[in-house]
């Protein structure tokens, strides 16, 4: 069911936390021209998407829709490095900002979240109705890659002709306890600072009213964070029901389009026994597995200070077959 990846750590890389942070620093060259667009949701909120190019009404290229991980943005490392990779492939890259990471925070209260589909969903059908003449791909990075899953498994007819799921925290509970503990604890920390930063900022506008400044300094864990902020802001009951009703580990066989979905075993995010405690998978679905890697790093090459970015060669490869 799950098959062992190619994947091959740059020479003095092998070790997880190395693979995921100096992947962080090695993408200047990677900068690509890029468009913003803000669309404007429904509910009252917007959300912004950054362009490789805003397609014509004619357009036939193929278009790859990219969702980003917690606090990620259009300059996460991941996204330039993918956005180079599809340019070369003569398609066009979307990113969809989730609500609040695009440098301006969302109107409403509530905020973006692992299990959160309703934005992803509007803009696909946006997406859909103006280009009518080109195919689609998905591809979801960590927290984009949960959601991702379940949007797939909500929308079995979507639009996407296919998608890759990357470094996902599919069992949403186990990672994190993962991220509370040793040295994971350091990103634990930084991204608690960048969330506490953008709640802070909602609290002064008076956006969000449930918390206070004082309680949202006291917060030390991701646990506790979406406790008192994540899960209240969303209608969840406790970070717990949070985890429960938005772990994408549970919804994954009613995904009937072909996805790859790519796994590190030594990620220092992610539980690894849970994420892979899967009975059956569908035929649709190709689960690879890599003994290293980190969280979204992947680097390979045979030197550490020129290494490349495996998964910009590895997904454009596997949604090719279908685009």
């Amino acid at each position: 069911m799950f098959q062992a990846s190619n994947f091959k750590p740059a020479k003095g890389l092998s070790n997880p936390h190395l693979q995921t942070m100096v992947a962080k620093w090695l993408t200047q060259k990677d900068l690509i021209p890029t468009v913003r667009e803000t669309l404007e949701l429904p509910d009252g909120d917007f959300v912004d998407l950054t362009w490789t190019e805003i397609p014509q009404a004619d357009n036939t290229k193929p278009i790859v829709v990219l969702l980003h991980g917690l606090q990620g943005c259009e300059y996460s490392h991941y996204v330039k490095s993918m956005f180079k990779a599809i340019v070369q492939k003569g398609w066009i890259g979307v990113l969809i900002h989730f609500r609040g990471c695009s440098g301006k925070p969302n109107r409403l209260a509530h905020s973006y979240h692992s299990g959160f589909t309703y934005d992803i969903r509007y803009f696909t059908e946006q997406l859909q109705s103006r280009y009518q003449h080109c195919k689609f791909a998905a591809i979801g990075y960590s927290l984009g890659g949960n959601v991702l899953t379940k949007y797939l498994a909500e929308t079995p007819n979507s639009p996407y002709e296919c998608a890759t799921v990357i470094c996902a925290p599919l069992h949403l509970s186990s990672c994190s306890a993962k991220i509370n503990s040793g040295f994971s604890k350091i990103y634990q920390n930084y991204l608690l600072k960048l969330l506490k930063r953008e709640t802070e900022k909602k609290i002064k506008l008076g956006i969000i009213k449930n918390i206070t400044l004082n309680e949202l300094k006291h917060i030390k864990t991701m646990w506790e964070f979406d406790n008192e902020v994540t899960a209240p802001l969303n209608g969840f009951n406790s970070a717990e029901h949070y985890y429960s009703e938005s772990s994408g580990i549970s919804v994954l066989n009613k995904i009937t389009k072909p996805c790859l979905i790519i796994h590190a075993q030594d990620d220092p995010f992610l539980s690894h026994k849970e994420i892979t405690a899967l009975n059956t998978l569908p035929d649709n679905i190709t689960f690879e597995v890599s003994a290293t890697g980190g969280h979204v790093g992947f680097l390979t090459g045979n030197s550490p200070f020129k290494p490349k970015y495996w998964l910009a060669t590895k997904v454009p490869q596997f949604l090719q077959d279908f685009l």
